[in-house]
């Protein structure tokens, strides 16, 4: 019996270690512009070469999920876009909505 509670109870310790904690709060938005570089339809991403985002990050090229499959299908290799960065409390997960196209490069 000793042998089964050990395990039982090794078993619960290491569930509760292996849980994150969660950090909650509010999505953080910030306005990116842009132009697109290449587009990868089996994952739904754009790499875009943004501009400096104010309080977020520098001008780097970096790909984005999009979250609108409607606003996917509308991109374009060459596209100048404007958009809003949607970033998760713990900022681990982002993607890019409300994607305005400024000058298609068409």
């Amino acid at each position: 019996m000793r042998p089964i509670l050990s395990a039982v109870l090794l078993a619960l310790t290491l569930t509760a270690c292996s849980h994150k904690q969660e950090i909650s709060g509010p999505e953080r938005h910030y306005t990116l512009t842009g132009k697109v570089i290449a587009i990868d339809t089996a994952h739904q991403t754009a790499t875009i070469d943004a501009a400096a985002i104010p309080d977020f990050m520098e001008a780097m090229t970096m790909d984005y999920p999009i979250r609108s499959r409607d606003e996917f299908n509308r991109l374009h290799v060459g596209d100048k876009i404007k958009g809003t960065v949607n970033v998760s409390a713990t900022g681990e997960q982002y993607n890019l909505s409300g994607i305005q196209t400024q000058n298609a490069g068409r």
